[in-house]
C-alpha cells in the first residue's frame, strides 16, 4: 500500500471564504451503489495483518498535527460532516426540534464572524433519530438542505424478525428519511455465513428505495479485524452506500484501526468495482482531536473525495460542543464551558 504525502493533512486557510473548502460549490452526489454478485473467494481470500494496521492508526496521532487557523478550517470542515444524533429512550419531539435548530446553526453567529466565516453553508450533513421522530425532524428541516436519518431494523440489535425490520425501514422511507442506518445481524459474521449477509443487506437496500443505506457492522462484536474487512466487502457488494461502525451501544465502537480496516476496504471495493462507498465512524467520538484524527486517516487512505458528506460522516452527539469550544478558544484565546454551546 503506497505511503501518503506528508502534507496530506495541510488543510486550506480559513480566513477567505473563496478558500475555504466548504465554500464551493458542492459535488453532485456520488452514483448509488448498485452492488455486485457476491464473490465468496475475494472474501475468504482477505487478509489483514494486525500488527502493521496497529502501527498505521498510531502513527497518525503521533506523526499529525494541525494548528492555528488549519485547525479551525478542519473543524469547520468536521462539522459539515456530522450527523447530528439523538437516540435516548427519553427522547420527545420538543428536544428533536430543538436538534434541529442547532443543526441548522451548529455555530454561534459570533464566532464564525470573529473567524471569518460568516459567509460560509456551515451546517451539519443529517440529523439521526429513531423511527418515531422521523416526520418530526424532516418539518423541523424542512428547506435547509440537511438530510433525515433514521435508524432501523430493531436497531441496536438487530434480532427483530426479518419481515418487522423490512417493514421498519419502509415505514422510515414512507414518513421522510432521507437515509436508512440499518444494523447486521452480527451472527451471520461472526459464523461465516456470508451468503446470509449478503441476502439481509441485499433485502435492506431494496426496501430503502431512493433513500441511501448506510450498514451498522458493529465492529466491536465482530471479534477481529479480518471479520471486520470481511463484511464490509459483503455490506458493500449487496450494494449499500455507506458502511458505519457501530450503533454507539456497544462497549466498544469506532476505534481507528477499525476504521483503518474500514477504509481499506472501501479502497479495494473501489478499484475493484470503480464505485466509490462512503463511510461512517459512530461511537465514543467526543473530543475536537479526536475528529481531526479521523479526518487525517480518510485524506491519507482515500483522498480529500471522501472529506465530504456525501462520502464521509461523523456519528456524533457531543463532538459539536468540544468542537465549538476550541472554535472558541481560537478566536478569543480562552476556553469557554460547555454549557456556553449546548446540544438538546
Amino acid at each position: 500500500m503506497s505511503t501518503p504525502a506528508r502534507d496530506a493533512t495541510r488543510p486550506p486557510r480559513p480566513a477567505s471564504p473563496a478558500r475555504y473548502p466548504g465554500a464551493a460549490a458542492p459535488p453532485a452526489a456520488p452514483a448509488r451503489n448498485p452492488g455486485l454478485p457476491l464473490a465468496l473467494d475475494w472474501v475468504r481470500d482477505a487478509r489483514v495483518n494486525r500488527s502493521a494496521v496497529e502501527r498505521r492508526a498510531a502513527s497518525l496521532g503521533g506523526r499529525r498535527t494541525v494548528k492555528k487557523q488549519w485547525q479551525a478550517a478542519w473543524l469547520l470542515r468536521a462539522i459539515t460532516l456530522m450527523d447530528l444524533t439523538t437516540l435516548q429512550g427519553d427522547d420527545t419531539p420538543d428536544r428533536v426540534r430543538r436538534l434541529c435548530a442547532k443543526a441548522r446553526r451548529p455555530v454561534r453567529p459570533d464566532l464564525l464572524e470573529a473567524l471569518g466565516a460568516d459567509g460560509l453553508p456551515i451546517r451539519v450533513a443529517a440529523v439521526c433519530v429513531y423511527h418515531a421522530f422521523v416526520e418530526t425532524a424532516r418539518r423541523a428541516l424542512e428547506g435547509s438542505g440537511i438530510r433525515v436519518a433514521a435508524v432501523s431494523t430493531g436497531f441496536p440489535a438487530g434480532l427483530s424478525p426479518m419481515p418487522t425490520r423490512l417493514a421498519e425501514v419502509r415505514a422510515s422511507v414512507a414518513a421522510g428519511a432521507d437515509e436508512i442506518d440499518v444494523v447486521i445481524t452480527r451472527a451471520h459474521a461472526l459464523a461465516g455465513e456470508w451468503n446470509a449477509l449478503y441476502d439481509e443487506v441485499a433485502a435492506f437496500r431494496e426496501a430503502c428505495g431512493e433513500a441511501h443505506l448506510k450498514v451498522i457492522l458493529g465492529t466491536g462484536e465482530l471479534g477481529t479485524l479480518r471479520q471486520v474487512f470481511r463484511a464490509s466487502l459483503v455490506a458493500m457488494m449487496a450494494g449499500t452506500d455507506f458502511i458505519k461502525t457501530s450503533t454507539g451501544k456497544e462497549p466498544v465502537n469506532a476505534t481507528l484501526p477499525v476504521g483503518l480496516v474500514m477504509a481499506r476496504a472501501i479502497r479495494a471495493h473501489e478499484e475493484r468495482t470503480g464505485v466509490a462507498v462512503g463511510f461512517k465512524p459512530a461511537g465514543g467520538i467526543r473530543a475536537a482531536k479526536d475528529a481531526l484524527l479521523w479526518l487525517a486517516l480518510m485524506k491519507e487512505e482515500l483522498g480529500p473525495r471522501w472529506l465530504r458528506p456525501e462520502l464521509f460522516r461523523f456519528g456524533a452527539s457531543g463532538l459539536l460542543t468540544d468542537i465549538e469550544r476550541q472554535l472558541e478558544h481560537h478566536a478569543t484565546g480562552r476556553y469557554s464551558a460547555a454549557y456556553r454551546h449546548p446540544v438538546p
